[in-house]
Parts: structure tokens; C-alpha cells; sequence
């Protein structure tokens, strides 16, 4: 039975639509799910909406309609963008489900049962914007005297009744986690953050707010819903069918990743691993906060008027080279940035121009030259030199996306495009067509085998435009994983099906700058 894989994104706050954030984190949890697909593991894939809390509860009152409302109208939007963005998830979980509301009150009585929640009042500094408490000593001063979180939203001085959780009990225990499983939280550099943070003390938590009801109820308790973080994060439990002992939550439960944005990695290496401890769950095996995405270097805000809509970028760019550019672009785990001039200078350069061109002009000189026919050919130094450096270069790929090193996984793959090319250059298949046909077939035949091993091994990130590759090819649509790379037999089974390649539709087009940006 295959392996199973467990991933989710952070639930998305929908008191706004979707902006190039929640794509780029999305479309990087969609090349995790394919690639461990393409792995031959058994994937389960999980993204939704946050939708409770005090921030929800003001924006709807703001805009005149009440919380559900604005939730099943934001929720829409979400799931809209990542069907448009070709998102292959399995759940998409919303928080204010009977299910999710069933969860996170079976994990508080868990967490009650330990001993680990108790009633007292909270006074202390809150930013209703982060949903997040923090220390006085973790603020800052505004412009006008205000005090501002370390994410510099506003904070306000809140004083209610609230239930705490003993997150003091779990410094030690969670440092052992981290000195015990170094790869539980990263990069690096989000670890240190964190082992940091927890040696410096951790205070109980206020987990419960009485001030407002949008939230789900805690058992027992009139009067208090929970604080939306102990809530939101029950939701990587709901969606395999926590409390219950379900075929799902056995098969899938420790989740394998956690994939979030670097802001809320607190939430998931410290509060997170210590309810679950608290209500005796096993732990996810890894938590990885990836860096921000910058519009020319800038953090996207309303107030300097530089915010994007992800589906104007997937309109006017296409989808997959729009995938393609942002885990080509940006070193994984780190804060990257992108502008239209960018995207079109590096998607024409490597889609279009290079592995494009190079899968045009193999399969235009085989329906041209050939007729469209294959044929088993014997293969010279030249051909085996080029089939290991393509081999190398797939396997460099699946070796750095294992570890979610996407932009050096796609520049091992590159390197390989460029020696197809090269090696195009070199035999010009195009004067042996008169001076030896044999051996422009067998060059053709090499370049054939060459481009279905890339378009294999690229397709978690470029996914449509790769199958319409392959659907050209006459590889069938169950023959598409790593596990088929190096069987040759799939070859020799064309050649007797006696499949004709046509004349081919290229893939990848080449773009041009929108004339807005140029403007």
C-alpha cells in the first residue's frame, strides 16, 4: 500500500479576498502534493478558511451582514482562486462546520482533562488584526505614541473573564522537541526564532474570549468561545475526522507538514505541539515557515496602493508560468520578489525559449521528417551522454524538491534542457536529414525520450501544461509518475501501437509585458 503523505496549508483569515500570499503558499503546498504524488505516495492535501474571531465578527458588522454571511461569500472566493491557480487539494475545511466545531470542543475536554485549562481574567495587550496576545516587552512605539505588535499592527489593552492554558507546564518539553527533532521546525533560522522565544519563558495562554460569540462555544462554559488560534488549528485534526478513530486520521495522523508563512510559525511550533501534548495526540513531523512575497521589494498594503490580485497574474500570464516563476524565483523559505518584468523575463527564457522550443522543434522534425513515426534506433555515445545528463538532472530535482528546495530542484532540471539544447545545436538533425537519415532518427528518437522525462519531471509545478505535452506524446495519462522514469519500455510500446506524432501545439507561449507595467 503506498505511503502516506500528510500536508496543509494554514487556513486562510477570509475578512478579505486572496491576495499573492495565499496564492504562492497554496500553489508551494500543490507542488509538495503532486511531487509526493508523482512518488507513488498516497497524498492527502488540505487547505480551507479561518473563519471565526473578533476580526470576522467586526468586518461583518461593518459591512452591514452577519458573520456567516460574510463568511460563505469570502470562503467563495478562496475556492474560486485555487481552482483557477489548478489546486489538486482533497479537503477544503471551513471552520464554522459542525465537524470543526465537534473537534475542537473534543480537544479543549482533552486539554480540560489534563489539567491544563483553568478560569481567571485576562488584562493584558491584544491586536484584534493578528488575533494574537502579546508581552509588553515584545511591543513597539508607533508614530503617534501607539503601541504596535511585533508585526506592527495595533494593539489594544483588553481586560475579561478567560479561560488559560497552562502552556508554562510545556517550556521543557518543547525544547526537547526542538533539541530532539531539529527538523521539526524550519528553515533554521525560524527554529533558532522560536528556541529563543521559549527559553525566554513562556507565560499560560488566554485561550477563551467572553467579549463577543462568534467562535465556537467552549464546553461547559457559558458565555466563552474559544480563542480563535485554538480553534483554527484544530483544523488540521477536523478534516480526518478527529475525535474519532477514523481510517483516515490513522493512516494520516501525525501530519507530515505544516507548511504556513513565516508570521505564524509561533502559533504552530509553540502553542500548536503543546495542546497536542496537553491532550495526548501524536505531533506533526515538521513545520516549515516560508518567507513573504514582495511586490518590487515592497510588502503588499492598501495604504501604498501596490496590492495584486492573484487571478489577474494567473489572466495575464497563464497559470503554470506563473507557478513556475514562483518556485523558480525564490529560494524556498526565504522572502522573495516578483514583478511582472520578472515573470516575463524568466518564464519566456526557460519555458518558452528553452524547454518550449526544445520540445517544439523534436517533435516538429518528427512529424515533419518522420511522418510522425518512432522507431527503436541504436543509440551512440553522444545519445547515452545526453540521456545520463538528463538522468542526472531529473534526479538532482527530485532530491532537492524532496527537501523543499524548489528553485535548485528547477536549476538542475534547467541545466539538463540546456544540454538537449545544446546537443540539438551540435548534431543538427537538420543537414543530417540528407547526409545521414538513419542518424537524424536515432537524434530524434534520443530528443523524443528526453522531452517526456523533463515534462515528467516538471509537471508538479507546470501540471496542465505538461500533460497537454505528454497528451501530444501519446504517453498515457497513468504513466506520468517518477516511477515510470526509467522504463523504456513505454518506447518500444509506441513503436508497436505504431504512434504518429502530429504536428505539434506548443505549450508554453511566449508572453509579453502587460502594457500597463510598461507604462
Amino acid at each position: 500500500m503506498a505511503e502516506p503523505y500528510y500536508i496543509t496549508t494554514a487556513i486562510h483569515y477570509p475578512n478579505g479576498k486572496p491576495h499573492i500570499g495565499h496564492a504562492y503558499e497554496t500553489i508551494a503546498a500543490d507542488v509538495i502534493a503532486r511531487f509526493q504524488r508523482a512518488r507513488g505516495r498516497e497524498v492527502r492535501f488540505q487547505t480551507g478558511t479561518d473563519e471565526h474571531g473578533l476580526k470576522m465578527a467586526q468586518k461583518a458588522r461593518d459591512l452591514g451582514v452577519t458573520p456567516r454571511e460574510l463568511c460563505d461569500e469570502m470562503s467563495g472566493y478562496f475556492k474560486s482562486l485555487f481552482d483557477t491557480l489548478d489546486i489538486s487539494y482533497d479537503n477544503f475545511i471551513r471552520t464554522t462546520e459542525d465537524r470543526h466545531h465537534a473537534a475542537s470542543q473534543a480537544l479543549w475536554q482533552a486539554m480540560e482533562a489534563n489539567g491544563d485549562l483553568y478560569l481567571d481574567r485576562y488584562e493584558g495587550w491584544y491586536s484584534i488584526r493578528d488575533e494574537a496576545y502579546y508581552d509588553e516587552s515584545e511591543l513597539t512605539d508607533g508614530e503617534g505614541g501607539e503601541k504596535l505588535s511585533p508585526q506592527g499592527t495595533p494593539v489594544e489593552w483588553t481586560v475579561e473573564e478567560s479561560w488559560f492554558f497552562r502552556l508554562s507546564h510545556y517550556a521543557e518539553p518543547l525544547l526537547a522537541l526542538y533539541r530532539d527533532n531539529p527538523d521539526f521546525i524550519r528553515p533554521a533560522s525560524r527554529r533558532n526564532e522560536v528556541v529563543r522565544f521559549v527559553e525566554g519563558g513562556l507565560r499560560d495562554l488566554s485561550v477563551s474570549r467572553s467579549s463577543f460569540d462568534w467562535g465556537v462555544h467552549v464546553p461547559g462554559a457559558d458565555g466563552h468561545v474559544m480563542y480563535v488560534w485554538v480553534d483554527a488549528l484544530t483544523n488540521y485534526l477536523t478534516g480526518l475526522g478527529y475525535p474519532d478513530e477514523t481510517d483516515d486520521f490513522t493512516r494520516f495522523w501525525p501530519a507530515d507538514l505544516h507548511l504556513i508563512g513565516k508570521d505564524i510559525v509561533r502559533f504552530h511550533a509553540v502553542y500548536w505541539p503543546a495542546f497536542l501534548m496537553s491532550a495526548k495526540v501524536p505531533l506533526p513531523r515538521q513545520v516549515f515557515g516560508h518567507g513573504f512575497l514582495l511586490n518590487r521589494g515592497q510588502k503588499e498594503s492598501k495604504s501604498l496602493g501596490n496590492t495584486t490580485d492573484p487571478v489577474d497574474l494567473a489572466d495575464k500570464f497563464g497559470v503554470d508560468p506563473l507557478r513556475y516563476f514562483l518556485m523558480r524565483e525564490i529560494a524556498f523559505g526565504q522572502d522573495g520578489s516578483y514583478s511582472p518584468e520578472a515573470i516575463v523575463t524568466r518564464t519566456n527564457a526557460e519555458l518558452a525559449n528553452s524547454f518550449g522550443n526544445l520540445a517544439q522543434r523534436s517533435l516538429s522534425m518528427i512529424s515533419k521528417n518522420l511522418d510522425g513515426k518512432l522507431s527503436i534506433t541504436p543509440e551512440a555515445d553522444e545519445d547515452l551522454a545526453l540521456l545520463a545528463a538528463v538522468d542526472e538532472g531529473v534526479a538532482t530535482l527530485i532530491e532537492r524538491f524532496e527537501d523543499l528546495d524548489f528553485s535548485t530542484g528547477l536549476d538542475a532540471w534547467m541545466k539538463a534542457v540546456f544540454a538537449c539544447n545544446q546537443y540539438v545545436d551540435e548534431m543538427a538533425p537538420w543537414a543530417l536529414r540528407k547526409s545521414d537519415p538513419d542518424r537524424m532518427t536515432g537524434v530524434l528518437m534520443t530528443l523524443f525520450k528526453c522531452v517526456r522525462k523533463l515534462a515528467i519531471a516538471v509537471r508538479p509545478v507546470v501540471p496542465g501544461s505538461a500533460d497537454r505535452l505528454l497528451d501530444q506524446m501519446g504517453v498515457a495519462a497513468d504513466a506520468r509518475d517518477f516511477g515510470v522514469l526509467a522504463d523504456n519500455t513505454w518506447f518500444a510500446g509506441l513503436v508497436d501501437a505504431g504512434f504518429q506524432v502530429d504536428k505539434p501545439i506548443g505549450v508554453f507561449p511566449r508572453l509579453e509585458l502587460p502594457e500597463e507595467a510598461t507604462a
